[in-house]
């Protein structure tokens, strides 16, 4: 066929005028053999290779972490919370707020990751496996983490390391199949650019909770990453228990400070030890040994638990029975002794009169709720109510919400 022909000849005229022609016309065969390109076969009895745990980029990039600073004033905050509320003047004096006080550069990556990790397990479960998933990139650790010497430097991995581990080598190191899929959502995350420690960061909360809300694993936890990590000076968890239990009480008290029901004491074993729910765990010390057991297979969590249906509804504080025990979560000492003059002190409340109770609330409602009498579906205060009573507090409503984590009642 002319046309044909023709055309041939243009290409072949082409390829002769370009200045590589010599080496094509040189090499007797245009086509490199199959046998020059095939990849060398690994010694059947050698180990996994080193990039089927990291990945193609075994170091990747240093990690961004959040510089410790914050974005607003902590004096002008401080002065805001006691010009409405003397009481808080008191609380300040006695007990550092230590997520805006004591500041430290933090990597975002690493806290979400930890915290799923940590998620519906003991504390210890949470320590181990948190040590075998960081061992799998840096073989050089010792096998149990008891034996982790206090100098040993731990470098923990990388998004794009993590991003290209495989779900059979996360489940090696005692994660659910759930729970390798969510750390492996959040590394592919970080890695490609949707999730940065910039974004994070810089965006509103708004638009900070529509970032991560596609995120699996991250409803549970949202509300502690946004205070603890992010510093996010207004947030509010309306559906923690304990948070509302304080809530309840701090008000409750602000309305009837002449009160001689029972004492209100910041009490230790009730305070929250995760980021995650699923209970206290008793301040016991470790015993000898304890970290050296083989770890359980972990219960996969109901597929609801990184649902992002979670994200309206924050985590509850969790309850005495083994919370996964994070040190992302800085929460409040023992106040000593009893805060109860602080709460109804009728000095301070001359100082600051309390706003009106919102519509529906009275203080004989707030003491029957208090006493778990008239709770609202199993809450203490609805998000509403949760919502009007802390309005006052804007636009520096997490720094009261630390404070309200420690309050719990002691019965005589």
């Amino acid at each position: 066929m002319p046309a044909t022909r023709s055309a041939t000849r243009a290409v072949s005229s082409a390829i002769a005028q370009s200045p590589g022609s010599l080496k094509r016309k040189a090499s007797p065969s245009p086509v490199p053999s199959p046998k020059k390109t095939r990849t060398k076969a690994a010694p059947k009895d050698e180990a996994p290779s080193a990039p089927q745990v990291t990945g193609p980029l075994e170091r990747g990039k240093e990690p961004v972490l959040l510089p410790a600073s914050l974005n607003f004033s902590f004096e002008d905050a401080r002065s805001h919370l006691s010009s409405v509320d003397a009481r808080f003047s008191d609380l300040f004096d006695r007990l550092k707020c230590k997520p805006f006080q004591l500041l430290e550069p933090v990597d975002p990556f690493k806290t979400l990751v930890t915290s799923i990790l940590g998620q519906q397990i003991s504390w210890l479960a949470a320590r181990s496996i948190t040590h075998r998933f960081v061992r799998l990139y840096d073989p050089s650790l010792p096998e149990k983490v008891a034996d982790m010497p206090a100098s040993k430097e731990t470098l923990f991995p990388t998004p794009y390391q993590v991003s290209n581990t495989d779900i059979a080598t996360l489940r090696s190191a005692g994660l659910s199949g759930r729970k390798a899929e969510y750390v492996k959502d959040i590394a592919a995350r970080f890695a490609d650019g949707r999730l940065s420690t910039e974004k994070l960061s810089t965006v509103s909360d708004e638009d900070l909770y529509e970032l991560l809300i596609d995120v699996r694993g991250v409803g549970p936890v949202l509300h502690m990453f946004s205070i603890f990590t992010l510093r996010r000076p207004n947030i509010l968890p309306v559906g923690d228990l304990g948070v509302q239990r304080g809530v309840l009480r701090w008000f409750y008290y602000w309305h009837n400070p002449s009160t001689t029901s029972s004492p209100v004491k910041i009490h230790p074993e009730k305070l929250p030890k995760s980021l995650t729910p699923g209970g206290d765990v008793e301040e016991t010390a470790a015993q000898p040994g304890a970290d050296e057991v083989d770890i359980p297979k972990e219960e996969e969590p109901s597929p609801a638990a990184g649902a992002s249906a979670l994200l309206p509804a924050p985590p509850v504080t969790p309850k005495k029975g083994g919370a996964a025990h994070d040190t992302n979560c800085d929460f409040p000492e023992a106040f000593t002794p009893s805060i109860k003059r602080t709460l109804a002190s009728q000095e301070l409340n001359r100082v600051t009169p309390p706003p009106p109770l919102p519509k529906g609330l009275s203080v004989s409602e707030l003491k029957s709720r208090l006493d778990g009498k008239k709770k609202q579906k199993g809450a203490f205060l609805t998000p509403a109510e949760m919502e009007e009573l802390t309005e006052c507090w804007k636009p520096y409503r997490s720094l009261g919400v630390y404070y309200m984590w420690a309050l719990s009642e002691e019965k005589e």
